[in-house]
């Protein structure tokens, strides 16, 4: 259990995926470039290559993406961020808005 005061300390956004790539070298790694709403673009590596061996179709998505975690380097690429997914039978499955909404607009 985290208190509400811990959890108001996560920074939800829904981000615009801007440019999707696969990792050369990961077989589950890829790396993500959101619009989500400031003066910069946001990189994030995420472990969903294996459902979307197709990187583009991810470009245009809208996903609710922590945005104030540390950066973490993976596969020599640093990510700084998670997006937030359902875990159906070890396959991540993406959540998104019901309508289209402006980057960067936060989760409560």
């Amino acid at each position: 259990m985290i208190s509400f005061d811990d959890f108001k300390k996560l920074e939800i956004k829904i981000g615009k995926v801007i440019s999707a790539e696969k990792i050369e070298g990961a077989d589950k790694l890829l790396k993500l470039v959101f619009d989500l709403g400031g003066p910069e673009p946001v990189q994030i590596v995420a472990g969903i290559a294996e459902v979307f061996p197709d990187a583009s179709v991810l470009i245009g998505k809208q996903l609710p993406v922590v945005a104030n975690l540390e950066p973490k380097m993976l596969k020599g690429q640093v990510s700084n961020g998670m997006i937030l997914a359902v875990n159906v039978e070890g396959k991540p499955v993406l959540l998104h808005p019901e309508k289209e909404v402006p980057p960067g607009s936060v989760v409560k």
